[in-house]
């Protein structure tokens, strides 16, 4: 009998992000994969942890399974590479976890943070394991709140302006390629380096940033970059120093466009 994995999405911080299609999703699932971090990353499981509590039945049993997610080498020349080796170190533990803590027909959930489609491997990790042939697998993807979406609510602004495309990148491809011509809107992922710097003396260039979004902690900073980038950045080293890690984002606008 098939295994299932069910890849749902939980939203950027707050519980109640979930969806009732989440909520359908985790009242199905026999046992949870957790994947360990470190201790400075015990703040996800414990919202992992919340949501379960919060939105399963009483009377539905369910167990968590611990995995550890390795860390990527990033002292590593060739980034693409680097990744791909980590996902199949990630593949490895997944799979280990489907051997060892699942029985044949029963259901595993995946509790992905945010949006399982955007800036996350999960899906292509499962997809992996799935095609390799060596389970039985059938498996979902439930959607969920991204990190974009509730930063740009929470900035009470539009992803992107009328009529205007925009683009998702990263603060590695932002300080590459610069501000993209063909958009005035850059929503900007997994950006170590404070790439928006890079714009503080151009005064067309707006910031919209947003860490722990959604969640008790949440800090948000709008301006235009050259008048906020010098609080962005302590704001940011600050947080990153009391809790151990950042998750954070933020949407470049270049102003003058409807």
């Amino acid at each position: 009998m098939a295994k299932t994995i069910k890849i749902i999405g939980i939203g950027a911080g707050d519980p109640s992000h979930v969806t009732l299609q989440a909520v359908e999703a985790l009242n199905t699932v026999d046992v949870f994969f957790l994947m360990e971090k470190g201790p400075s990353k015990d703040e996800l499981l414990a919202l992992r942890r919340e949501v379960c509590r919060r939105y399963i039945r009483p009377e539905r049993a369910y167990r968590f399974a611990e995995g550890t997610t390795p860390e990527r080498d990033r002292g590593a020349a060739d980034y693409l590479a680097a990744v791909d080796e980590l996902n199949d170190r990630k593949g490895a533990a997944v799979e280990r976890l489907i051997a060892e803590e699942m029985a044949d027909g029963e259901c595993a959930g995946y509790l992905a943070w945010g949006d399982p489609a955007l800036y996350d491997s999960t899906i292509r990790i499962v997809r992996s394991i799935a095609e390799s042939g060596r389970h039985d697998l059938v498996w979902e993807v439930i959607p969920g709140v991204s990190s974009l979406q509730a930063l740009t609510a929470r900035h009470r602004v539009t992803l992107n302006s009328i009529g205007r495309p925009v683009l998702i990148t990263t603060g590695r491809r932002l300080a590459a390629d610069g501000f993209p011509a063909g958009t005035d809107s850059v929503a900007v992922m997994l950006d170590a380096e404070n790439s928006f710097l890079a714009f503080r003396d151009d005064p067309s260039v707006e910031i919209y940033w947003g860490a722990y979004v959604g969640a008790a902690n949440e800090i948000l900073i709008a301006g235009r970059v050259g008048e906020v980038a010098d609080e962005i950045v302590r704001r940011r080293a600050e947080a990153r120093a009391a809790n151990g890690w950042i998750m954070d984002s933020y949407l470049l606008r270049r102003t003058g466009q409807a």
